[in-house]
């Protein structure tokens, strides 16, 4: 059952999951504030720098700003899943996904809130004419390049930034995807909402994007979110497959 909550002040919500970003996260709330007409929450994982204890500081000063506490370090896909039905239960509209540590400029906000008019879900690309990818070592950018390659040519899905993580989707599109089924935690979560809403047929369009590694804090990556990213993209072919085949066997 919906959820009203009186302190809501736009049909906007930025969903930001932390974990120690204590260094980061009063500046990046404060610059996603300052770029549009945004709320944000926060859901942390029980950061222990003190990362949640700054947010809720920042909350009861900022009716715009809210904070969900988890327990313990859970990871990147349950923290968006959870979010989402957040802002769900409380009537948004529109939901962005953002990290924290200013890889993504809040500055682009204005431009997701102008394309989402005509789309479904936008996506930041780095891979796009314009779109950029700074301080990056040359194994980790051919490792993130490679990885949205490979996720096109299985899904089947015209996204050239399969695995990026700054996104905006309309609250229809979360609506219509299952979100208990979406098993993928690490940076394989976008690959597949991105394959959930294309294969419901929603409009994707993607905006360039200039993409900054952190400065600050250290970064998620592990190989046990690599080898996620390889197998969820094995079963979303197979997925893809078996639809294939059943339309076929039924016009047969």
């Amino acid at each position: 059952m919906a959820t009203p909550d009186d302190t809501r002040a736009s049909d906007a919500l930025v969903i930001l999951p932390t974990y120690n970003e204590a260094e980061n996260i009063r500046r990046m709330i404060r610059a996603i504030l300052a770029a549009a007409p945004v709320d944000v929450l926060v859901v942390d994982d029980g950061s222990p720098d003190g990362t949640g204890r700054i947010a809720d500081a920042l909350a009861q000063d900022e009716g715009r700003v809210h904070v969900l506490h988890r327990a313990e370090k859970a990871g990147l896909g349950r923290a968006y899943i959870e979010g989402f039905r957040w802002g769900l239960d409380r009537q948004y509209e529109l939901f962005f996904e953002m990290d924290a540590d200013f890889s993504h400029d809040p500055g682009m906000l204005p431009m997701f809130l102008e394309t989402i008019e005509t789309a479904d879900l936008v996506i930041g690309s780095r891979y796009i004419p314009g779109g950029a990818v700074i301080n990056w070592p040359m194994n980790r950018l051919l490792l993130s390049y490679c990885a949205s390659l490979y996720a096109r040519l299985f899904t089947g899905m015209r996204v050239h930034d399969c695995t990026g993580g700054f996104k905006c989707f309309r609250r229809r599109v979360l609506e219509q995807i299952p979100l208990e089924t979406i098993r993928s935690n690490g940076y394989a979560f976008q690959i597949e909402m991105n394959f959930e809403a294309h294969r419901r047929g929603f409009r994707i369009r993607e905006i360039p994007i200039i993409f900054t590694d952190r400065i600050e804090g250290s970064s998620k990556m592990s190989r046990k979110i690599v080898y996620e990213a390889f197998f969820v993209v094995l079963g979303l072919f197979l997925k893809r497959w078996r639809r294939a085949r059943g339309t076929a066997d039924a016009a047969a």
